[in-house]
């Protein structure tokens, strides 16, 4: 640039020295990330505030992704932890249910013989629950949940006897007043004291126990610490009201089925369709029965979580867009500012390209560095999440992946119109601009 240029732009020679110096290298990446760094932390708190929405959306998308997971993942626990390679049969509400007087076929409690005759079945065992008061000695606990089952239940719902052992097959066919406790209502009613032989009321029906379950915890809504369990007859014979058990008779809502593991589920569950249409003198498609295996359960409910997680995405989402457009605002806002410095660049050799990579470069640090900062919010809000509260979080990789990459995309997306518009100004006019 002449001198005379120099005097009628006026510029100092010290300036033109600097524009000279920097230009001669701003073609190199490094000397671009430099100078685009330089221009992030000029303004320190106003590139902060800017990458504000990057942060805040970042971290949002690895939250709500890690509560999502966590909930899937605890959903999936759940249903495995009701045992093993099951299938469900459940009778409809209405059709065939407990209490109906629905005449269409009713799922019973002898339909288990029919079940177990199927090639590839391990196991069956069904349940009858009610609420009853125990008594121990001078403890009396209330609305206990009274489970009546059969001896496959331990195997088929993976409970394991601690002490003692199950109830046989014997004394379900004869419904000998034996019960088994779970481990939270054994301590209940005995405290420290061996609850082996020893005997409990229930209602005013006297019992002998003669096992103790080991811990299970919480299984979808089901306490199995809390129960006791009784032959599923005795149920029948003793614990259930009058005019439901004359309304009910012997029907239960579910049989549960262990296939063996070696076994075709499909073609086991199509043989327990047959067999059971057979005996009840409809067709397959009659059957007023559902059959659900643990995996169609999960993916259900794995539907349901994914299609919430997509939502939560989109929702944070929007905070990364609105992110993008406060990049967008501030990067206009810095070409005005720097007009004349984008003219003194051009001046001495800057070309159209070196500007907008040069704003490109700064937009896209400050999309970065908030992203980073975000990754750090995200994965430590989870964990503190999860360790504060009842909702199990499962921090997802790709989300990080994900919601990262979503932060450089939109520093690209949004900082090329003002990188492009600092491009375009003409030198003569940016150098007159004060």
């Amino acid at each position: 640039m002449s001198s005379e240029a120099v005097h009628l732009a006026g510029i100092s020679e010290n300036e033109v020295q600097v524009e000279e110096t920097a230009v001669a290298t701003i073609i190199n990446p490094l000397e671009i990330s430099r100078i685009a760094w330089e221009g992030v932390i000029r303004n320190k708190v106003r590139s902060l505030l800017t990458m504000l929405g990057v942060i805040i959306g970042v971290g949002a998308v690895i939250i709500m992704i890690a509560i999502s997971a966590g909930t899937e993942a605890t959903i999936a626990e759940q249903i495995e932890g009701l045992g093993s390679n099951l299938v469900f049969i459940q009778a409809g509400f209405g059709r065939g249910a407990p209490g109906s007087n629905s005449n269409q076929p009713s799922l019973v409690y002898d339909d288990i013989a029919i079940v177990e005759s199927v090639s590839g079945v391990a196991g069956t065992t069904v349940d009858q629950t009610t609420s009853q008061t125990v008594k121990a000695g001078d403890v009396t606990l209330t609305d206990v949940a009274l489970m009546g089952t059969t001896p496959d239940f331990p195997d088929v719902r993976d409970v394991v006897i601690a002490d003692g052992r199950f109830f046989n097959e014997t004394e379900l066919e004869r419904s000998t007043k034996v019960a088994v406790l779970g481990s939270s209502l054994a301590e209940q009613l005995f405290g420290d004291a061996n609850p082996i032989g020893q005997s409990i009321t229930v209602g005013t029906t006297k019992l002998a126990v003669i096992g103790v379950a080991e811990e299970k915890g919480i299984v979808g809504n089901t306490d199995f610490d809390s129960l006791l369990y009784v032959p599923i007859t005795l149920v029948f014979d003793r614990f259930l009201p009058t005019q439901f058990q004359q309304l009910a008779g012997d029907r239960v809502r579910i049989i549960y089925v262990q296939v063996e593991p070696e076994a075709d589920m499909d073609l086991v569950i199509q043989q327990i369709q047959l067999k059971l249409a057979n005996s009840k003198d409809v067709s397959v498609d009659e059957l007023p029965f559902t059959m659900q295996t643990q995996q169609d359960i999960i993916d259900t409910e794995g539907a349901t979580t994914e299609a919430f997680r997509n939502l939560l995405a989109w929702v944070a989402g929007v905070s990364l867009l609105v992110g993008g457009i406060g990049i967008m605002n501030i990067m206009l806002v810095s070409v005005t500012e720097r007009t004349r410095e984008i003219g003194i660049r051009q001046s001495v050799g800057a070309t159209p390209n070196d500007i907008r990579l040069q704003f490109l470069t700064e937009a896209l640090m400050l999309s970065l560095v908030g992203g980073l900062i975000g990754v750090a919010i995200g994965v430590g809000g989870s964990y503190l999440f999860g360790s504060t509260s009842d909702m199990r979080t499962v921090i997802v990789p790709s989300s990080i992946a994900l919601a990262f990459g979503s932060a450089a995309a939109v520093g690209i997306f949004f900082g090329f119109f003002p990188a492009n518009k600092a491009a375009q100004l003409d030198p003569i006019e940016a150098l007159r601009h004060e």
